[in-house]
C-alpha cells in the first residue's frame, strides 16, 4: 500500500513521541555531587576541641557539648593558649601566689576589647585541656589565674564515655 507523504510524516512523529522522555545524566550526577559535599560539610555533630599527642583527657559522663572559647591548653611540658607556648609548667609552679604572672599576661591580651560604660560584657569563657595526670595544684593554680584574668566560665574537657545500659 503506498502511503501519502502527510501519513509518512505522522507515522515517523508518532514513532518519535513513543520512546519517552530521555533522562539527563550530566544534571543528574552534579545534583547528586552537590548533595555529597553538602552532607559531608555539615555531618559534624559538635565542635572538636584541638588536643595534643601527650595529652591524655580524663573521661565522663557529661552530655554538654564544647562551645567556641579561649583554648588552655596544659601538656606535660608546657602551657599553651591556641597552639602558642605562654610558659613551662616548672616556670608556673615555681611561681609564688595562687595565681601566674605570665599567664595571667597573655589572658589578658586574648581578651576582648573593652566596652563602653553603657554596656554590658558577657562573662568570658575558657576551656582547660589538661591531661588526667597533672597535678591539682598546677590545675588550681590556671583556673585561679583565669578567674582572675575575667574568664568567668571555665570548663575542663574531657572524653565523654558512653552511658552504661543495665
Amino acid at each position: 500500500m503506498i502511503m501519502s507523504r502527510r501519513a509518512k510524516r505522522m507515522e515517523r512523529h508518532h514513532k518519535r513521541a513513543g520512546r519517552g522522555p530521555a533522562i539527563n545524566l550530566v544534571s543528574l550526577m552534579d545534583i547528586f555531587t552537590i548533595l555529597v559535599f553538602f552532607l559531608l560539610v555539615n555531618s559534624s555533630d559538635g565542635e572538636v576541641l584541638p588536643t595534643h599527642k601527650a595529652v591524655n583527657l580524663p573521661e565522663s559522663l557529661a552530655e554538654e557539648k564544647p562551645r567556641e572559647t579561649l583554648v588552655v591548653m596544659i601538656t606535660g611540658s608546657d602551657i599553651l593558649i591556641h597552639g602558642n607556648v605562654i610558659t613551662s609548667i616548672d616556670a608556673l609552679l615555681q611561681e609564688t601566689g595562687t595565681t601566674s604572672v605570665k599567664l595571667g599576661k597573655a589572658l589578658q591580651a586574648q581578651a576582648s576589647p573593652a566596652v563602653s560604660a553603657g554596656e554590658t560584657q558577657a562573662p568570658r569563657e575558657a576551656t582547660i585541656i589538661g591531661d588526667r595526670e597533672i597535678p591539682y595544684r598546677l590545675l588550681k593554680k590556671v583556673m585561679a589565674t583565669c578567674t582572675q584574668a575575667g574568664y568567668r566560665r571555665i570548663s575542663l574537657a574531657v572524653l565523654q564515655k558512653p552511658l552504661e545500659e543495665g
